[in-house]
């Protein structure tokens, strides 16, 4: 028979308060679900790429190599245009950057090589990110600089070769993220053995071109190369996006 004192002793030790209950029984968020929200962000930031180049398509951006009368008249007339393609890159970042970081993660609780191939990814990602900052900062720029005039100014023609500039300069960052990217998928098989030559081939052409880009900011036709690349880089990003949301990958 139990004494008072030890019926009250095991008593307290039952007790537990209501918050620390709270605590043990709430939910941590599935694993599951996170690595589906990766996914989305990868098939995402792919559809903004792919609405981004859409919209300046169809509204007639003129190439690198266009006469400045030609640039001028365009960014004179498609401001709006350009407002939206600026806009969907400023929403890509956060998407690609979540898209890395996230994979990256997703990566190292596997360990292994590709925990050092997903943390060259978010480097090279962040640098491409910065530098399509540079990019969309200088296209602004450019259409700023052509409202009301009736011919085009050395100011107009500096921007517009330096936004060129900027965008061949983003080939060989995005070409490492890639690499970098498709590499640690396949080394915890998280992707299947097309994808990794994908990678390889399409990162490949993007340090190409991006090793060519005085020419590309002259308006070579070299700049097909690294559009190439980026065209790889898509496809590989939305197979890679799907595969993470229909998955239960951990």
């Amino acid at each position: 028979m139990r004494s008072p004192q030890n019926t009250a002793t095991a008593l307290e030790s039952l007790h537990v308060p209501v918050g620390a209950a709270a605590a043990t029984t709430e939910p941590a968020p599935p694993r599951a679900l996170r690595v589906r929200v990766v996914g989305a962000a990868a098939i995402a930031s792919a559809a903004l790429v792919l609405i981004d180049n859409t919209v300046v398509g169809w509204a007639g951006s003129p190439p690198y190599a266009a006469p400045i009368k030609e640039v001028l008249a365009f960014h004179a007339h498609h401001s709006a245009a350009v407002a939206i393609a600026v806009g969907l890159e400023a929403l890509n970042v956060p998407l690609l950057l979540l898209f890395l970081t996230g994979l990256h993660g997703l990566v190292g609780r596997r360990g292994g090589a590709g925990a050092h191939w997903s943390r060259l990814a978010v480097a090279a990602g962040a640098s491409f990110s910065a530098v399509m900052a540079l990019y969309a900062v200088l296209w602004d720029g450019v259409v700023l600089s052509a409202r009301g005039l009736a011919e085009p100014s050395p100011v107009l023609e500096l921007a517009w070769h330096m936004h060129a500039a900027a965008f061949a300069w983003s080939l060989p960052a995005l070409g490492t993220t890639f690499i970098g990217a498709a590499l640690a998928t396949h080394a915890i098989r998280l992707t299947p053995p097309w994808q990794r030559l994908l990678g390889v081939a399409g990162g490949g052409l993007l340090l190409a071109a991006g090793a060519a880009n005085l020419a590309i900011a002259n308006g070579s036709a070299f700049l097909f190369v690294g559009v190439s690349g980026l065209a790889a880089w898509l496809v590989w990003l939305l197979a890679t996006g799907v595969r993470l949301v229909r998955s239960d990958v951990d």
